[in-house]
């Protein structure tokens, strides 16, 4: 009886020593201030830290885009072709497991043989004039080059069926799931992420302006959601970015308009960035760059107050179309990145990978930059390029299904008609 009694209020005063000891949510002790303080301080820190690596990377890497437009188009297609590749690497590691790739020696080279075959099949389709014109002054090279390109889609496929059958020769019974799952996550990288990055080496080509352009702006919506968000960021925008602010995105948008139409102006002054690039060399251009390159006089008169001092102003048109870029990309090029946000959760890593700090990897940069892409061309080739013939169009259907006699005989029954025409109305343009 003792020892129940004993043990009761052994209970009963721990319960109550519990209950005294519990403090409501309210009561805050000089300790916990303390405790609290400290831990702010160091978060700060750590934020104003992260915030200076990450600038630093960011000078780093807009120097070296800088040097590459500087250099030329050929340069900023290598570059393209870099960043592909390492894109690939960060994502073919992500479902990679060691144990399963012991049993298949060999198996990852069949990723990349298909990663090269799409490479070969994309760029051969957007570059395939730029090369013959490379070419055109070495016959054998010309022939060469032409007879590739006209079987071009013949030898991709071909490629890729031997890939396709390379896979069914190396299945194993152990290992048949992580086999299929490796096939399936391989063709899911070439068409949401290879093909779509392809559309910026097509961009390039049209005129740079319709590479750089859509990229700055990608890069002035990030730079200025972050430092918005940093500064002034209050309210969760969406629970994959929890990161992410309504302060930011606003901010960011409004910054990446104003600066889509500014720079455009500044951008379409200069024909390195207007001219189409109609060969794979590297010297300078010029063209006429076309009424959308040229500025048009615009009176505000009554539209502005009577004290603003400038009444007269010359916009470009392509500055109107820069509108629709930058809305774009404050808008909906942010999505690419709340994707891969959710991507990245769904395999519960911070970042694709480490290659930039403060970044991570480099998917982590470009997942805006591939659905920016694939809008700018397909913009461009429904509002700016021509819809009818032209002279280039005809000519790379030439070059693409005529043999090397067949282009001749092209030629000389060409030279036969305008001739005749020359002889029997004397045009001007034949003397």
């Amino acid at each position: 009886m003792e020892k129940e009694t004993s043990n009761s209020s052994d209970v009963s005063a721990s319960h109550v020593g519990r209950v005294r000891n519990r403090r409501r949510a309210n009561e805050v002790t000089t300790d916990g201030n303390k405790a609290n303080g400290q831990t702010l301080l160091v978060s700060d820190r750590n934020k104003y830290k992260s915030m200076l690596i990450r600038t630093y990377s960011t000078v780093w890497m807009i120097g070296g885009f800088a040097f590459l437009v500087y250099m030329g188009h050929l340069y900023i297609w290598a570059m393209v072709v870099v960043i592909q590749i390492f894109m690939a690497t960060e994502l073919f590691n992500l479902l990679r497991k060691s144990s399963e790739e012991k049993q298949l020696p060999g198996f990852r080279l069949l990723n990349w043989h298909f990663f090269f075959t799409a490479m070969l099949f994309t760029y051969g389709r957007f570059l395939s004039r730029e090369l013959v014109n490379t070419v055109s002054s070495d016959h054998l090279l010309y022939k060469l080059v032409s007879g590739l390109i006209k079987y071009q889609m013949f030898i991709c496929y071909f490629l890729y069926i031997s890939g396709f059958v390379w896979f069914i020769l190396t299945l194993k019974k152990k290992t048949y799931k992580y086999q299929f799952k490796q096939y399936a996550w391989t063709h899911m990288i070439l068409l949401t992420v290879f093909a779509q990055s392809s559309f910026t080496v097509a961009n390039i080509f049209e005129g740079m302006f319709w590479f750089l352009l859509p990229a700055s702006l990608i890069v002035i919506n990030d730079i200025a959601a972050y430092l918005f968000g940093f500064f002034l960021g209050r309210t969760p925008l969406i629970k994959l970015s929890p990161k992410k602010t309504w302060e930011g995105f606003i901010g960011a948008s409004v910054t990446t308009i104003i600066s889509a139409f500014l720079l455009a102006n500044v951008m379409g002054r200069f024909q390195w960035f207007t001219c189409p690039r109609k060969d794979l060399s590297t010297g300078w251009l010029q063209c006429d760059p076309g009424p959308m390159f040229k500025p048009e006089h615009y009176y505000l008169g009554d539209w502005v107050p009577h004290w603003f001092p400038w009444k007269d102003v010359f916009l470009m048109p392509v500055q109107w179309h820069a509108l629709a870029l930058g809305l774009f990309a404050s808008i909906i090029a942010p999505f690419g990145g709340f994707f891969a946000s959710g991507f990245k959760r769904a395999f519960k890593i911070k970042d694709f990978g480490d290659s930039i700090p403060g970044h991570g990897g480099i998917t982590d940069r470009m997942d805006c930059q591939m659905v920016m892409a694939v809008f700018a061309y397909i913009y461009h080739q429904s509002f700016i390029s021509p819809h009818n013939f032209s002279v280039d169009a005809i000519l790379d259907q030439i070059l693409r299904n005529l043999t090397y006699e067949e282009q001749r005989n092209l030629y000389e029954q060409l030279g036969e008609m305008l001739g005749n025409l020359c002889k029997a109305d004397k045009l001007a343009a034949c003397l």
